[in-house]
């Protein structure tokens, strides 16, 4: 054997056209040849159908006549805001107490300077009143337990309930728009209503024996009258009697100091010719 012959143990490699005539059938030993694979590029993008350019239009257009409703609204708020402060109407936002807003208070913005301590104290007479009017409730309660009876202490109830929002409403609420406002009307409302404010407080500092011998009220008869029977309600009524002492000259203090700046001011001769307007006004 040659050294140059063919492995016999080696696999023929036969070229077989698959178009070729089907007669020339290939040997089962012959193969054939991978198909090459598919071309893939990766930079292939993918269309994805947008909107059309009339879509896009409306679109537009809507979000242009939405822009031109807000600006129009807007607009409209600002000039009803113009025509109130005109009218000279304030809207009032609730803001005090903080935790559970229930008026309107703010004397640092809203009252000039050369005025917001007379306005501090008469805020302080306010608030002094209310706690007089609770006070009272606790030391004739502690009175009604001791047996003096439950139409004391009903009385009571009545003075808070009447005394705490009708003062509010009476005489500060005026005081505070008429400092704000300087309207020699609603000055003149005040000292009106502000001395029978001082007129109850000295009675309740005295409690004369009137109305249910006086013991609905913490004065100083009621309280001498109760510490015989009772020296812890004595106590408490004693206490309630300096409270309406100290409201009763804080009041007093107030209506001076209100009064000579309204005096100073030249209200009080504003207050006589609209008096006298009116009263001419009613003749006729």
């Amino acid at each position: 054997m040659s050294r140059y012959d063919p492995n016999p143990f080696e696999e023929e490699d036969v070229e077989v056209n698959p178009f070729a005539n089907s007669g020339n059938v290939p040997s089962a030993n012959s193969r054939l040849s991978p198909l090459p694979p598919e071309p893939y590029d990766r930079g292939a993008t993918i269309d994805i159908p947008l909107d059309s350019s009339k879509d896009v239009k409306a679109k537009e257009k809507e979000l242009q006549a939405r822009e031109a409703d807000l600006k129009r609204r807007e607009q409209e708020l600002k000039r009803r805001e113009d025509a109130i402060s005109r009218a000279g109407i304030v809207i009032e936002e609730k803001n005090w107490p903080p935790f559970f807003p229930i008026i309107h208070h703010d004397i640092g913005k809203e009252i000039p300077i050369h005025l917001q301590r007379i306005q501090y104290i008469a805020f302080s007479t306010w608030l002094g009143l209310v706690l007089c009017l609770v006070w009272n409730i606790v030391a004739v309660t502690t009175a009604w337990i001791k047996g003096e009876g439950p139409t004391i202490w009903f009385l009571a109830i009545i003075y808070f309930i009447s005394g705490a929002p009708g003062s509010y409403v009476l005489w500060y609420r005026p005081l505070y728009r008429a400092m704000r406002t300087d309207s020699a009307l609603k000055f003149g409302w005040f000292f009106l209503v502000y001395v029978i404010h001082i007129a109850f407080c000295i009675f309740a500092a005295v409690a004369p024996p009137i109305i249910f011998k006086g013991k609905s009220l913490t004065g100083i008869l009621a309280a001498i009258d109760v510490l015989g029977d009772n020296a812890l309600v004595g106590i408490f009524y004693f206490i309630g009697f300096g409270f309406f002492c100290l409201e009763s000259v804080l009041s007093i203090w107030v209506i001076q100091q209100v009064y000579m700046y309204f005096r100073g001011s030249g209200k009080a001769a504003v207050l006589k010719r609209d008096a006298a307007r009116g009263t001419m006004m009613a003749a006729l």
